[in-house]
């Protein structure tokens, strides 16, 4: 899902991979970035960066663009994120410096990231979430692996007989800090699970999660049975 490069201005390129990388969700000052871009967008996005950068108009990005303030803030946070992802003394290499650095895979049915990628209901995947985080800043070599439900958790209203009613949205992707994710041939990435007498297509994406990617596979392709 990624944004179109030549809509923002070279000085400040770098806010789609601030974006599309939720290691935002628990650096109060990258968030600030995106409030200062645009506090009335930030609101009425809900905190949604990439629904942001969407919508911005060009003028904001400009003016922000020419702000030596807003400049330094953005400084910051890529300095954070580049150190984040690149830092070779974490705990986990200082704690197990001889592992033949294995990989981790962490499978949960829901992951609770942000608001912005409403596919988790309640603890468990606010605990999925939380591990995750920390594994990231820990820099234990780990991978999430769930699903992604195109309708997200319903909303709920009341009818006029005092009765709860579901209200079920279709995700807007296109908005969502969701990558596709693509083999080296630059293709899509489907597999094919074996699943009773069938095979079953999955479409795979990405979430980026500081050092962490958490892959969500994605069943709803025309290729399968309902």
């Amino acid at each position: 899902m990624a944004l179109d490069q030549r809509a923002l201005p070279r000085r400040i390129s770098g806010l789609t991979q601030l974006a599309f990388n939720l290691w935002w969700t628990w650096h109060p000052e990258t968030r600030e970035v995106f409030r200062r871009l645009d506090y009335p967008l930030w609101r009425f996005t809900s905190h949604n960066p990439v629904r942001m950068l969407h919508m911005v108009s060009q003028h904001h990005l400009i003016e922000a663009a020419e702000d030596p303030a807003f400049n330094a803030l953005y400084d910051a946070a890529i300095d954070g994120l580049g150190r984040s992802l690149t830092a070779k003394q974490s705990w986990w290499a200082r704690r197990f410096p001889h592992l033949p650095n294995p990989l981790i895979a962490y499978f949960s049915a829901e992951f609770a990231l942000h608001q912005s990628l409403p596919i988790y209901a309640g603890g468990l995947g606010v605990l999925a979430g939380d591990h995750c985080k920390e594994a990231s800043d820990l820099g234990i070599p780990m991978v999430g692996v769930g699903f992604m439900y195109p309708q997200g958790y319903f909303h709920q209203r009341m009818s006029s007989h005092g009765l709860q009613e579901e209200l079920y949205e279709q995700l807007d992707w296109y908005h969502a800090p969701v990558e596709s994710m693509v083999t080296k041939e630059r293709k899509r990435c489907v597999v094919s699970v074996p699943l009773g007498d069938r095979l079953v297509r999955v479409l795979v994406w990405v979430v980026r999660l500081g050092r962490v990617k958490i892959f969500l596979l994605d069943t709803s392709m025309s290729e399968n049975r309902p």
